[in-house]
Formats: C-alpha cells, structure tokens, sequence
C-alpha cells in the first residue's frame, strides 16, 4: 500500500504544482484561495475514485482511449499556459465565476491527469478487483499531496507580488514543454499500436 501510494504522490507531483497552482490563483482573493484549493482537491479526489471504479467502463463508453486522454490533457495544458507567459492572451476562463478556477485546470487535467488516471486504473485491477489496500493508497496519496499544496501555497504567498510574478512566468515556460511532451507522449503511443 505505500509503495503505491509513494508512486501515486510522485506521479501527482505537489511540489512541481505549488507554482502553478499560484499562478492560476493569482486572480483569485487571497480570502478565498484556501477554500478554492480545498473544493479542488476534493473534485481531484472524486475524479480518482471514479476512474478507479469505473475507468474503463466509462472510456469503454465514451470510446475514448487513453492516448485520446493524454492529448486532450497536453492541448488543455498548453492552453494554459499560454497567458501565464503572455499575460495579455486571456481566454474565457476568467469570465467564469470571477476568475475562480472550478474543475479545469486544478482539479484536472493539473492533479487528475492523464498520467495519474491511467497508473489510478492499471492499480485498481480492473472491474471486480478493486482492494482496499489500493483503495487506501490513492487516498493517502491525495492527503499528502493536499497537505503539501496548502504548505506551499501559505509559503509562495510570503515571497511577493514581484516574485509570484516571475515564478508564474517560468512555471508557463515548464507547462509549454510538459504539454509538449505529453503531446508526443500521446502520438508515440497511438503509432505503437498502430498495425
């Protein structure tokens, strides 16, 4: 059970999402970014537990595949990235709910990405073999990530607006080429199976 929770909060990687989880929280009030975190870590959460019980039955339904996941979470990732580096690029997200993120991009594809869906199915065993042991390392891995954030954030809050600033750019600069990457990630996997 530790060991899969140790890869599950690899995987997950809080650390390498502190900054950016402030910058899309930049617009946010400083009042409410806990509670922002909060709901989007529990979203996270019910989005792992579904896919753990249910995750190929409902890509079996949607007729979805997992390279099709992966790149639909590297074009939304792009897509986000694009105006932490050019603040002057801004898309439809701020219109909703006043800036506040809900769902997209936080609790997924950020935290219940593709990589994380995709290792969260192959340890349930599939439909019928779900064990608690499994079942109680996503959960720990969740917690640990959640705590990690919330340190992090309180932590980035005291650094400064000048620094907040910068650090958004860079974490844009990263989420290009870890869009990117999954981006190939997805293609390489689609022409391995490719007949």
């Amino acid at each position: 059970m530790l060991s899969t929770a140790i890869l599950l909060f690899f995987i997950l990687d809080p650390f390498g999402l502190i900054p950016v989880f402030v910058g899309v929280l930049a617009r946010v009030p400083p009042e409410r970014r806990t509670r922002v975190l909060v709901r989007e870590l529990l979203f996270a959460l019910v989005i792992l537990l579904l896919f753990f019980f249910a995750g190929g039955y409902i890509l079996g339904a949607l007729h979805v595949s997992q390279e099709a996941l992966t790149l639909a979470g590297a074009i939304i990732l792009f897509l986000i990235a694009l105006p932490m580096i050019f603040p002057s690029i801004k898309l439809s997200f701020e219109s909703e709910g006043g800036g506040e993120p809900l769902i997209v991009p936080l609790a997924t594809p950020m935290l219940a990405g593709p990589s994380a869906i995709a290792m969260v199915m192959l340890k349930s065993g599939g439909p019928g073999a779900w064990k608690v042991e499994t079942l109680g390392a996503v959960v720990l891995a969740w917690l640990a990530t959640g705590v990690v954030l919330l340190i992090g954030m309180r932590a980035a809050e005291m650094i400064g607006k000048r620094a907040l600033i910068a650090v958004e750019r860079l974490m844009g600069m990263l989420l290009v080429a870890i869009s990117v990457e999954m981006f190939l990630g997805g293609v390489r996997a689609i022409s391995l199976s490719s007949p």
